[in-house]
Parts: structure tokens; sequence; C-alpha cells
């Protein structure tokens, strides 16, 4: 009994002494005191991103509001930075993410412009829609600014066969390719028939010069888009097997070149 109303008396003294301890001034309230490097909720933290805190005044006394330092760094430059293609330190640049490089749209298009040069099998591990969705539409320009607004045949003619000449290559190729590349080639070897519509706002086409004109794109077009089929797939030795459905898609686009294909349904 003795042993119970000791501990009772050594446990109430106990939280006396705890209790009766008057907080220091200027403590925050927390399990333990701060030591010298731990004045802040996290030690070590800084008190701004750049800089320190102007003034450190308590709330409820006099005097002027703090004043806060420091400063957010910005980038050099206005908003046209952001459609640039240097883009922000450690960012990607914005075409890059869209899927635009001008410098393999360039190169490309010189493989195009210059079939005659051997072509890397490389050369669509990175293939894009920029290029020929850009030469498409200058293409249907073109022949609009001639009198022959062609656009739904354009595009309804290169949906068409790019799905056809996708399902021959997959059934003569071992390897095989995917329908972005082969439209990707197709876009890209679309080059030499836009130089034939840019003549065709100056010059009248519905002729001998018209005729042969369209005849040397078609070709041109041809030898550059069979070659790159068959330097990705391997087909060296199947080439005129694929510069056959080539050509004749290249030959429609070639018509539309040439003839105003809408002008008789709209005379009547």
């Amino acid at each position: 009994m003795w042993q119970d109303s000791a501990n009772q008396y050594s446990a109430s003294s106990s939280h006396s002494q705890y209790y009766g301890q008057t907080p220091q001034q200027g403590v925050p309230l927390q399990f333990y005191a701060p030591g010298p490097d731990q004045g802040q909720f996290y030690p070590g933290s800084r008190s701004s991103l750049e800089g320190n805190m102007g003034a450190h005044v308590p709330i409820g006394q006099g005097g002027p509001a703090p004043a806060f330092g420091g400063n957010i760094q910005q980038q050099p430059g206005g908003w046209w930075t952001a459609f640039g293609t240097g883009g922000f330190e450690g960012e990607p640049p914005l075409l890059e993410e869209l899927g635009i490089n001008f410098s393999h749209i360039r190169a490309k298009s010189m493989t195009v412009l210059n079939p005659l040069r051997g072509v890397d099998e490389r050369i669509m591990d990175d293939a894009d829609l920029a290029g020929p969705l850009l030469f498409f539409f200058c293409f249907g320009v073109l022949l609009l600014l001639s009198g022959k607004p062609q656009f739904g045949y354009i595009y309804g003619f290169g949906l068409l066969g790019s799905i056809s000449i996708y399902t021959l290559l997959n059934l003569m190729s071992e390897n095989g390719i995917d329908a972005y590349r082969v439209v990707s080639v197709l876009g890209y070897c679309l080059l030499p028939m836009v130089g034939v519509g840019a003549i065709s706002v100056v010059v009248t086409l519905d002729g001998i010069l018209g005729y042969v004109l369209s005849l040397l794109s078609i070709i041109w077009c041809t030898f550059s888009a069979s070659g790159i089929f068959v330097a990705v797939l391997r087909m060296s030795d199947q080439r005129l097997l694929v510069a056959y459905p080539v050509a004749l898609l290249y030959g429609c686009f070639g018509l539309l070149s040439v003839f105003n294909v809408g002008a008789g349904s709209t005379a009547r």
C-alpha cells in the first residue's frame, strides 16, 4: 500500500514539474526546443527560392508590412520564344514535340530531288507526315491557282493509293512496312509533281508541253519512291514490281495536273 502511494506521489510530482514550466519567449510550440540551425520547419531549408526574406516582422506589432526579396528567373525573350526551334533550357523544342524537324524534311526532299544518289536504308527510321502534308497542300493550292480545284481528288487518290501500296508491299516483302512510312514516302516523292503544278500556274499544260512535263514528273516520282521502298525493304530484285503500282498512283496525280477533272460535271 505504501508502494502505491509512493508511486502516485512520484508521478504527480513529475507531472507538476513538467506542466509547471513556463514556455520560453520566442520558442514555437513543438515537441523539442529548436537548435541553432533548426529555426525553420525543415532544417536546412531556405526562406525563399532566390534570396532571403527582406524583413521578419511578427504579426500584431506595429511597423510596415514585411517585404519579401528574391525574384523569379525568366527566360530571355518574349512570347515568341515558345514557338521557336530552340525551346527552353532542358526542354525539347516545341516543333520537335510536334514531330516537325526541318533538317530531316530537307534531307528527305534532297533524296527525292536527286534519285540517282544512293538511298540510305535508314532514311525512313524517323518517318513523319509534316513534309507530305505540306507537299499535298501546296500541290492542291497550285492547281487551284491554275483554275483546277482538285483538293477532293488529291486526298482521295492519296488515301486509296496509300492503302493499296501498303497492302501490296506487305504481301511482297518478308520484313513488312507500316502504313505511316508508306504515306510518308509517297508524300515526299510527290515533290516533282508539285513543280509541275507550279508550272501550270504560268503555262497551260493541256498540250504537248504539259504531256511531256507530266510524264517526266511521273517517272521521277516513281523512280524516287520505288528506290526508297526497295532500300528500306531490301527488295532490290523486285524494283520493277514495286514501281508499277507506284507509277499508276502518280499517273493519277499527273492527270490532275494536266486536265480539269471536274470541269465537265460543273458545265452540266
